[in-house]
């Protein structure tokens, strides 16, 4: 007679995570999901973008990374460069400065 142990992939105690493949309710690592900042504050266009491209080059896949722009033309250029180059284009969200925050996730 065998028996499952107590702490097995059903168990629902808080804390507990199943680790096996294909699993997604494993929490993500903190330090990993922190997204890079690219500080472009005061930078005019093309140069926001440039400085996302540069990172981007250098960013692992999957990484998020926010650029602050206060150019408005930033508004339309960091989309156009996420479509153009097969990156996902998260949003936008207020900043430091009276900037705004482009989000971008890298293409895994």
């Amino acid at each position: 007679m065998s028996h499952a142990p107590a702490d097995g992939p059903h168990d629902a105690r808080p804390g507990r995570h199943d680790a096996r493949p294909g699993r997604h309710d494993v929490p993500e690592d903190p330090v990993a999901s922190a997204p890079v900042v690219v500080d472009a504050r005061g930078l005019r266009c093309p140069l926001p973008v440039i400085r996302l491209a540069q990172v981007a080059a250098d960013a692992p896949r999957g990484a998020v990374i926010e650029v602050w722009a206060t150019d408005p033309a930033a508004r339309a250029d960091i989309p156009a460069w996420c479509r153009l180059r097969g990156q996902t284009y998260l949003g936008e969200v207020p900043a430091e400065g009276g900037a705004a925050a482009y989000r971008v996730r890298l293409a895994s």
